[in-house]
């Protein structure tokens, strides 16, 4: 019985290591995933380039009401798309608990600084996620019928996200990718593959995430 009780327990022991060490083969292959498409991304906006608005998505405000260096390339990338072609810009995001103000308000704040028309921007302040930046934009924008196609800024890993979900909330779109703050590399790119996880776990499994 001795011997038994211990086969079962190694056996155990050895599907267990193998699910380990695939999830972290997968894990891995996510993120390997996540560098090959934000190399796609660009930088800059190509010369055909087609948008009728501009959705920027938000990240950290400082205790000051500053954005942080990623957000501020975030804008900084809106503010010359817009130079380009002048059309409506939402800014998204809500407050979070370690924030003065919600992500939209100081964005807001940071393009009339700038020189951005007030009329010309449209906010979200309520939207906690990229899915729920998506769909409230897309409420804000339904003021203007012309518009057929956006443009969403955001960090270059987070790119190609952003327009897998555009594309479910309706959206034609193209990406503009803000750069990565190399310090910061490791820790958006580990919490980019875990949203990819949740992202295909709530399209295609359908799970309450």
């Amino acid at each position: 019985m001795g011997k038994n009780q211990n086969r079962k327990k190694h056996g155990a022991l050895r599907v267990l290591t193998a699910l380990v060490l695939a999830g972290i083969l997968a894990y891995g292959g996510i993120v390997a995933m996540i560098c090959v498409e934000e190399g796609k991304v660009p930088k800059t906006l190509a010369s055909g380039s087609n948008y009728d608005a501009i959705i920027v998505l938000g990240a950290q405000v400082k205790p000051d009401r500053t954005l942080s260096v990623q957000l501020s390339w975030r804008m900084d990338a809106a503010i010359e798309a817009y130079k380009k072609k002048n059309v409506p810009i939402v800014v998204c995001g809500a407050q979070g608990p370690d924030e003065p103000c919600t992500e939209a308000e100081a964005m807001r704040e940071y393009l009339l600084k700038e020189g951005i028309p007030e009329n010309s921007i449209l906010s979200d302040p309520e939207s906690f996620n990229t899915n729920e930046n998506l769909e409230n934009a897309k409420e804000l924008l339904k003021e203007f019928p012309d518009i057929r196609r956006v443009l969403i800024v955001t960090s270059d890993y987070h790119v190609p996200r952003s327009l897998a979900i555009a594309q479910d909330v309706g959206f034609e779109a193209e990406g503009l990718g803000a750069k990565c703050l190399p310090e910061r590399w490791i820790k958006n790119h580990a919490r980019e593959a875990l949203a990819w996880c949740k992202y295909w776990a709530k399209k295609y499994l359908r799970l309450p995430l």
